[in-house]
């Protein structure tokens, strides 16, 4: 009976089949992609016993009032043609953040493919990071 319907609605069968696994796709590519996403105090403790480089890739409009302290400044808009600039960086975590968290995933994605084997993200952003009561500093002048 089972078998019947399946071939009688093979179609519809395939849609829900397809259509189920685009829905849990961002879940398992979370999981096993090479990047992942961590609060604010997640990215303190990494800072803290692994050495991880923040990474702040806002615009320099952004960029000039408040920063993390000690991150590095790399424009999202940039960070295809200077990426090479953070080679000596490969081996440690890094942390990419932006304003809100959003671009800050496609830079992850572009520092996977320039070789960083530990990516992460700052859930929520420089915002998350302010609303933690984190430390904030004033950005230096020439980061990158």
């Amino acid at each position: 009976m089972v078998l019947q319907f399946i071939e009688n609605n093979w179609m519809l069968v395939l849609v829900m089949v397809v259509s189920g696994a685009l829905l849990i796709w961002p879940y398992v590519h979370r999981l096993f992609g090479p990047m992942r996403e961590i609060g604010a105090l997640q990215a303190t403790q990494l800072i803290n016993r692994q050495n991880a480089v923040m990474l702040d890739v806002r615009e320099a409009a952004e960029y000039k009032d408040l920063t993390v302290p000690n991150a590095v400044h790399l424009p999202l808009s940039q960070l295809a043609s200077r990426g090479h600039e953070l080679a000596k960086m490969t081996a440690r975590p890094v942390i990419a953040f932006c304003a809100r968290g959003n671009r800050s995933r496609a830079a992850a994605s572009l520092l996977a493919k320039l070789g960083f084997k530990e990516v992460y993200t700052l859930q929520g952003g420089l915002r998350a990071w302010t609303e933690a009561g984190l430390p904030l500093g004033k950005p230096k002048e020439r980061n990158a």
